[in-house]
């Protein structure tokens, strides 16, 4: 096997971190189309040249990574694929309209596997109004791989970007904080024991609350209908998937301002400080 040497000038990839490595990478880009209103540096790209514009958002879920089949049913990871990318159509202020899945599975996987997995998915579809128009599938050396793109659309005037926050704007979540982090910890802590004792049948009945909230995640469609009705349209918006302090740091890195948060005020339900795991 050859061996990967450090170079003199390497960078390694843990030292910049996601958003920073995207900025790195994406870098010097820039539109050669008049269609393409916003590209790299929000939740969605905004393309079109009409009253209503196209909005674009591709997300990946990598097994062992974004994943774990140990507590993860495949119904779950179909809906929670498209869920998580919608939810980026409604960080726009838009409404999402198709999707397209694609899928790269090793032999580990049966038919009637992938059959789960896609019921998920049209589940989702179906509850969100969401045509699925396509994508692709393939062989993976290990475990499964999971990429939605995801298209919605909005009028031009409701758009809402990372870069409008404003002075003395009001920060305000869609539901609260934490409970799917919770969730997880929930599960990691059970597969632990698991792993220590196959004879163990974990209980989980009084966790129903944050274990909906990770494994079936609900993008916000309904929020977009809300400000639509009340003819609101927020200076700024973002999907918090990632968690609220770094979210608002984008938002206050493109919107060139500053913000205050009181802890007091975190929407937070009751259940989510006592799942965690102490």
């Amino acid at each position: 096997m050859e061996r990967l040497e450090y170079q003199e000038g390497r960078t390694e990839l843990d030292t910049l971190g996601e958003f920073a490595l995207i900025d790195r990478l994406t870098e010097g880009f820039v539109s050669h189309n008049k269609s393409t209103i916003k590209g790299v540096g929000d939740d969605c790209a905004v393309l079109g040249t009409g009253k209503k514009k196209t909005v674009v958002t591709t997300d990946m879920l990598v097994e062992g990574v974004h994943f774990d089949m140990t507590y993860t049913p495949l119904r779950h990871l179909g809906y929670k694929a498209i869920a998580i990318s919608l939810s980026d159509i409604c960080a726009m202020n838009a409404t999402p309209k198709q999707v397209l899945v694609s899928v790269a599975v090793s032999n580990r996987f049966s038919v009637e596997a992938l059959e789960e997995l896609y019921a998920g998915i049209r589940f989702c579809c179906d509850r969100y109004d969401v045509d699925l128009v396509g994508g692709d599938t393939s062989t993976s050396r290990l475990g499964m791989v999971i990429t939605v793109t995801a298209i919605g659309e909005v009028d031009s005037d409701k758009i809402t970007y990372r870069s409008g926050a404003k002075m003395h704007d009001l920060i305000c979540c869609s539901g609260d904080l934490g409970s799917a982090y919770s969730g997880l910890l929930i599960l990691e802590r059970e597969k632990v024991t698991y792993q220590a004792n196959p004879d163990f049948q974990p209980d989980l009945d009084s966790y129903d609350y944050v274990l909906e909230r990770y494994l079936k995640p609900e993008p916000r469609t309904d929020i977009v209908k809300f400000l639509a009705e009340k003819e609101i349209v927020p200076t700024s918006m973002i999907d918090v998937s990632d968690g609220l302090a770094s979210e608002l740091l984008h938002i206050c890195k493109q919107s060139k301002c500053g913000c205050e948060v009181y802890e007091e005020r975190l929407p937070i339900d009751y259940q989510t400080p006592e799942c965690v795991p102490k």
